[in-house]
């Protein structure tokens, strides 16, 4: 019998000085069964990053055909398609000729420092993608923040997000690995 998503309320405040952006999203996010509470956080994390009134998450992880988090026009083209993890060339190829924009987040530590020592001579010819990592640690800190109930505050100022929740905060450091031209 095939386990059910878990449902996570998050009610994430994002302040990105960078951009300019201030708003309030409450999001309803489905945690795929095989999907680890670091993962479903990069996930809310990279959303803030992007945010945008038409930036939706999708069914992700469980659809290999739909990237975790994008932003279509108001006629239905992609302009952002956003992935976690470590997508192999040919679904960041395939990625960067439906969407305007592409960005990838590979997390993971020393397994996604040797993905990307593997794969980035193949991604220079993609002008639209960006590549930005988060550090093991950063990851590890932001899963112990992960419940069913969240009220989030992420403030991105410099390129720096500090993640809050409660009492608790998380500095994550994003390193940019790819810059779109």
């Amino acid at each position: 019998m095939a386990q059910n998503a878990t449902i996570y309320k998050v009610e994430l405040s994002v302040s990105d000085m960078d951009r300019h952006y201030y708003e309030t999203h409450k999001l309803t996010v489905a945690k795929h069964p095989s999907e680890t509470d670091e993962r479903l956080m990069v996930r809310v994390v990279a959303f803030a990053l992007n945010t945008h009134e038409n930036l939706e998450m999708t069914k992700g992880i469980s659809t290999d055909d739909e990237p975790d988090i994008w932003q279509k026009s108001l006629s239905g083209e992609l302009d952002v398609w956003v992935a976690l993890g470590l997508p192999s060339e040919k679904v960041m190829r395939q990625s960067c000729s439906k969407a305007d924009r592409v960005v990838v987040y590979p997390y993971g530590g020393r397994t996604a420092d040797i993905w990307w020592d593997k794969i980035k001579g193949s991604t220079t010819r993609f002008d639209n993608l960006q590549v930005i990592s988060f550090s093991e640690k950063d990851t590890g800190a932001l899963a112990k923040l992960a419940s069913r109930t969240m009220k989030l505050q992420i403030n991105i100022q410099d390129g720096d997000v500090m993640v809050s929740l409660g009492d608790s905060i998380v500095n994550v450091t994003p390193l940019k690995w790819k810059s779109a031209a």
